[in-house]
């Protein structure tokens, strides 16, 4: 896809594509919604199947929201 940026192995962002939201490479599927059916109960595999995707981007979606979570600040404000 023209104007893709690999923002993680597997994971790109195109300002064109899902209002620029991480995606699977080579996809229009986002993080967030991977992200989102796996913490409601579906399997990697079913969401592969469901979504045609293999199971390693599946994988992929589920590394970088983990990278995300471990390397970005909180958003609250420190006591005082």
């Amino acid at each position: 896809m023209a104007g893709s940026m690999e923002v993680f192995p597997g994971i790109t962002m195109n300002p064109d594509v899902r209002f620029g939201k991480p995606c699977i490479a080579g996809t229009r599927m986002d993080v967030a919604t991977v992200v989102g059916l796996v913490a409601a109960g579906e399997t990697v595999e079913t969401v592969a199947s469901e979504y045609q995707l293999s199971v390693e981007q599946v994988r992929a979606a589920l590394a970088y929201a983990a990278y995300v979570a471990a390397h970005l600040p909180p958003a609250v404000r420190q006591a005082s």
